[in-house]
């Protein structure tokens, strides 16, 4: 069974989404699904046929989640002169000079807008273990990027 890495904050919203999936969506939709059955003949009803779905794909979602919970561990940050997992990092590209800011983050907490990348990542692999004033050589889909570390915190 693999492990799945999650953050505290991750496991917490898990957690919270998994609640609110069974005790409000869920109920919604097994009301709906009961009005539907109400209405008369099930064999053309498009609004039972719905709610059926509806109801399967939330079944399905709830069984994901709560897989992932029970293969959780828990990861922390630990400081250390080198980049590990839920280090924030600071980089900057050699060709174009770019300065890039990043957390590494398990998979599921990715969130590039929060500058967020998973440490699984082409990048992020490869930017385990270095130091800061490290050149790394990345490969990307677009060839290789050659990157400077800056930071670590």
């Amino acid at each position: 069974m693999k492990k799945v890495y999650l953050t505290k904050e991750g496991k917490e919203k898990l957690e919270a989404e998994l609640d609110n999936l069974i005790r409000v969506e869920q109920k919604e939709l097994i009301q709906a699904l009961s009005d539907a059955r109400e209405k008369g003949d099930i064999s053309e009803n498009a609004e039972y046929e719905s709610a059926k779905t509806d109801l399967e794909t939330l079944s399905i979602k709830v069984s994901k989640i709560q897989d992932t919970l029970s293969r959780c561990e828990i990861i922390g940050h630990t400081l250390s002169d080198s980049i590990s997992m839920l280090s924030s990092i600071s980089i900057r590209n050699k060709k174009n000079n770019q300065t890039m800011n990043w957390t590494l983050v398990p998979e599921n907490e990715v969130n590039i807008k929060e500058g967020k990348i998973s440490f699984n990542s082409p990048v992020g692999s490869a930017l385990l273990g270095r130091k800061v004033g490290e050149l790394v050589k990345i490969q990307i889909p677009a060839g290789e990027m050659e990157v400077e570390v800056l930071g670590i915190n």
